[in-house]
């Protein structure tokens, strides 16, 4: 199932016919960084996905096939003259990316609530009850506006909205305006359900319990992820990023001992953090920001951090706020 973000597209109704796929993923790759195209014809129709490192996940549907991951993007490649594509290009912040390269795995659970009968605000606490990991997709009254919510283990994440980017305002306040707008003129609500094993692999078998929720290690590594590609752009590069993190956890060891590497209780590798120590989530994340902060003071990236980061900031804006942590 396919679903599209709610801004506008930064490019629309380009054509197949005059394109060359691999080159636009590149271009998009280097000057949006993040983002999905998005395919449609009389007959198919599919997605893309990207960070500026590489393509995450490819979608591709018509009459006689589904294809998700690798399959789907080669697809769409071969597909490209027969099909007549028209594309769309959306530019997705690079820490909601992830999860929108996981929707097309997404399944309905409930079809076509209305306000008539259910309430968005009771609808909104029914899923972080019930653990969701998926979305709330809402028509707004005459269908002009909409909006979606992002799930992830029942705590909300995210959004999509019609009247602007993700960027310019707030989920938190996005979210509010939207349960007004729908108890004012009323709405339509699809509630889809994203499989685990689409969002995030499973831990190594070997691995020890990890005592911290999933969706603050996912902010974590976000975090570390958007400092990473903010590093890699840089010209004058000294190390790679994995080294200087590394070193200066090393140095903050001392202060924060499951940085340890003695203690193996923490590692962070090709994005992913692996954790298993007895920290609480108040000092695992305080550990990480603040090494991570004392590390673009270093190399002079602070400011850049600072800009970078403000859409992250945003979306966790709560959970930072549950655990006393101060980005300023």
């Amino acid at each position: 199932m396919l679903v599209v973000p709610k801004e506008k597209p930064v490019l629309t109704n380009l054509n197949t016919y005059y394109l060359k796929l691999d080159k636009l993923i590149e271009h998009c790759q280097g000057e949006m960084g993040a983002g999905g195209i998005f395919f449609k014809s009389a007959t198919a129709h599919g997605a893309v996905y990207f960070d500026p490192d590489e393509i995450l996940n490819g979608y591709f549907s018509d009459k006689n096939a589904e294809l998700h991951g690798q399959s789907a993007v080669e697809q769409l490649m071969r597909a490209e003259f027969s099909y007549n594509f028209s594309i769309d290009i959306y530019r997705i912040p690079f820490e909601n990316v992830s999860f929108w390269s996981s929707t097309p795995s997404a399944e309905k659970i409930y079809k076509d609530l209305s306000t008539e009968f259910t309430d968005l605000e009771g609808l909104i606490r029914k899923m972080s009850t019930e653990k969701l990991t998926g979305y709330i997709d809402i028509l707004i009254g005459n269908r002009q506006e909409s909006g979606m919510i992002f799930f992830a283990g029942g705590e909300i994440i995210g959004g999509s909205f019609s009247w602007g980017p993700v960027e310019s305002v707030s989920a938190k306040a996005s979210r509010k305006l939207l349960v007004e707008k729908t108890k004012k003129v009323g709405g339509i609500f699809q509630v889809c359900r994203i499989p685990m094993s689409a969002v995030k692999p499973s831990p190594p078998q070997d691995a020890r319990p990890c005592r911290t929720p999933q969706n603050v290690l996912r902010m974590l590594e976000e975090f570390l992820g958007i400092i990473e590609t903010l590093y890699n752009s840089r010209k004058d590069k000294e190390a790679d990023f994995n080294s200087l993190i590394r070193r200066k956890f090393v140095e903050n060891a001392d202060r924060f001992t499951f940085l340890d590497p003695f203690a193996g209780e923490f590692d962070f590798n090709d994005r992913k953090i692996r954790f298993s120590g007895d920290a609480d989530d108040a000092e695992l994340t305080n550990g990480i920001i603040v090494s991570t902060k004392e590390l673009a003071e270093d190399i002079g990236m602070q400011e850049e951090m600072r800009k970078y980061l403000a859409s992250w900031q945003r979306k966790y804006e709560e959970k930072l706020d549950d655990l006393g942590i101060r980005m300023a």
